[in-house]
This record gives C-alpha cells, structure tokens and sequence, in this order.
C-alpha cells in the first residue's frame, strides 16, 4: 500500500499545479481595454457614429452624401487618450471624420501642394500608410487626407480644386472606411489642428 499513495498524491498535484500556474488565456484583457472594446462594440460590429447628427452632407472634398462619424474636439469615441481639455475622461479628436463606403472618390476642395511626407509635421502610423497633406499658402494650411488608398498625387504635385486626389479606405482606421480631414497651421503637428468646417465646407 505505501508505493500507491505517492503515485496519488503525485496525480493529484500534477493535476493541480498546471491549472494553478497556466497564463491567462489570450482573450483576456485589462479593464481599460475590456471597457474600451465593449463602448465600441455594437451587435453589428464595431460602433461607428460618435454624434448624433443623422443628416447626410455633400463637400467638394468628396463624392456622394455622407455622415459624420466623429467629431472635431472633445469625443465619447473610445479611440484616444483622455485630454485635459475634454470632461468625463473623454479622448479629443484633431479632425472630422466621415463616413463613406471604401473606394470614394475625393478630390482637392482647393489647390496646393502636396507636401513632402518627411517634413515637419509629418503623419504617424494612425492615419494610414498613405496619408499625405495638402499645402495652401493663401489660407497658411496644410490639410491632412488620411485613411486612403489608390493615391493619385506624389509628394511637390501641385494640384487644383476638383482634381481627383485619391480613394477612401480604412488603411490605419479601427472603425471602417472614412475620411480623415484635418487642418492645421502650414508645418504645425495634430496637436496645433485647429476646427476643419471652413476647409472641408459641408453642406446639407
């Protein structure tokens, strides 16, 4: 009899110990990113609309009728960091999103230069591996076009109001395909972006 108690005392603490001392599962998440992806998620997917504005609006920057998705400012939207200036640890959003299907047309709502990617100013992973700026000097602008695909400009193009610029797409985008515009001071970074409306003129 003695040899067979330590065989069971040896079973049961290998069955013990693995469970004891296994990892967390993969799917398991800290409570800021479990609460992160659950304000995002809806029983379609991924929550897309951050306003409550429905109306659907035309600009020259693109084609068809669109809604927003996000906001300029301060944002319930889960995608950034809490910002001193935003309440209830609300993230602030430097442009104005709109959504649209993959493949919309976008044009140059005004002329200018394409900038050199490189430059100061220049745009992070975020915004899509072809991100790119517009330069305007009347209006001392650069304007960013971000989550694109199919660019038709290269960097020190000039381009004039109406030309086809690219395509939308979600490249760099957690939410879907849309439009990223933005505005800032000529050579400024995200954090100088000031209130895009007057550049991308929407209308209803």
């Amino acid at each position: 009899m003695t040899p067979v108690i330590p065989t069971l005392l040896a079973l049961v603490l290998g069955l013990l110990l693995p469970a004891a001392t296994s990892p967390l599962p993969a799917t398991s998440a800290t409570p800021a990113t479990a609460a992160t992806a659950t304000a995002a998620q809806t029983a379609e997917g991924p929550r897309r609309f951050w306003v409550k504005d429905k109306r659907r609006y035309t600009s020259p920057w693109y084609a068809g009728e669109r809604r927003k998705m996000i906001s300029f400012g301060c944002t319930r939207a889960p995608y950034y960091d809490p910002d001193p200036r935003c309440t209830d640890n609300r993230g602030y959003h430097h442009g104005l999103d709109i959504a649209m299907p993959c493949g919309t047309r976008l044009f140059a709502g005004m002329r200018g230069r394409v900038v050199d990617p490189s430059s100061r100013g220049a745009l992070g992973p975020s915004y899509g591996a072809r991100a790119f700026r517009i330069r305007n000097h009347h209006h001392d602008v650069d304007v960013v076009i971000a989550h694109v695909r199919r660019v038709f400009v290269e960097p020190g193009d000039r381009v004039r109001k109406g030309q086809l610029i690219a395509r939308a797409s979600d490249a760099g985008a957690p939410d879907g395909c849309h439009l990223h515009f933005e505005a800032r001071p000529k050579r400024a970074g995200y954090r100088d972006a000031v209130r895009p409306h007057d550049y991308l003129r929407l209308r209803r």
